[in-house]
């Protein structure tokens, strides 16, 4: 009885196909072509490979370019504080002044106001954080990935 069904079914099916030809062609065709110009796209802009770069020597940096740098960060959390007080002194002798700041508007006000040497640090989570210069924003990235 299950295979007399089953039978019955597609054989319905069968004769739906054939009597919609137009729609069933649609079917097959409209995915074929979605395909090939998915490949057409990825063969226009194909995948850059970047070589390996070797490790070189950088040389020490140049600490007197910073000797006026003001970092503020936001949001005050003991994790915040505790990056910022690694950057300020173990990095440098003297130490960076940074200034702590409650919200991200607040941190926009006082890059506003301040100098062209004032750069601002949001940290979105533990993890991840995005600089603020003066009238633009760079997102940390490790690596840059081809679209």
């Amino acid at each position: 009885s299950v295979w007399r069904q089953t039978r019955a079914l597609l054989f319905k099916n069968c004769l739906v196909k054939c009597r919609t030809k137009k729609s069933s062609v649609q079917e097959v065709l409209f995915p074929l072509f979605f395909l090939f110009w998915l490949i057409l796209m990825s063969m226009m802009h194909p995948h850059k490979k970047y070589g390996e770069v070797p490790n070189t020597d950088l040389g020490t940096l140049d600490t007197s370019l910073l000797v006026n740098l003001i970092v503020g960060y936001t949001p005050p959390t003991t994790m915040a504080r505790e990056i910022m007080k690694k950057v300020a002194f173990d990095n440098f002798e003297d130490g960076i002044i940074t200034e702590e700041y409650l919200s991200e508007e607040e941190l926009q006000e006082a890059s506003a106001f301040k100098s062209s040497n004032f750069v601002g640090v949001v940290f979105t989570d533990a993890m991840s954080y995005q600089l603020r210069f003066p009238d633009s924003v760079t997102m940390s990235s490790l690596y840059t990935e081809s679209r």
